[in-house]
């Protein structure tokens, strides 16, 4: 697979029902987002795995996330090994106001069998 090919963009409207209590996104949903999108990502560009996440890399936010905001993942393998992937996650803010650039991180995921144990990523499966 050509390294373009392994880049995706997922997109996410931002609800009132995702607001905390100080009226922005409550992280844990951007968190949630992220996993699902890379996990997603990670079964589109590997199909025939069965990945778990073991790592979500620097949590930290950078910008505040209203209601109504449409949020942009970018999503491109940053490296592949042999049980393992990780994925590199810009996310972007397509209204705001501000810097666009709101969150950014890494998740990596392993190949497992239906046991839960580890085993060779099927690149072509």
């Amino acid at each position: 697979m050509a390294k373009t090919e392994l880049t995706m963009q997922h997109h996410k409207l931002v609800l009132p029902e995702h607001m905390n209590h100080q009226g922005s996104l409550f992280g844990g949903y951007l968190l949630m987002w992220i996993d699902e999108v890379a996990y997603v990502t990670a079964n589109l560009h590997f199909p025939g795995n069965r990945f778990v996440t073991v790592a979500l890399d620097n949590v930290e936010f950078k910008h505040r996330i209203e209601c109504g905001e449409i949020i942009c993942f970018n999503v491109s393998v940053e490296r592949c090994g042999t049980t393992s992937l990780t994925y590199h996650i810009a996310v972007t803010g397509k209204r705001a106001q501000t810097s666009p650039s709101l969150f950014e991180t890494r998740v990596t995921f392993v190949s497992v069998d239906p046991q839960g144990k580890k085993i060779a990523l099927q690149k072509g499966a």
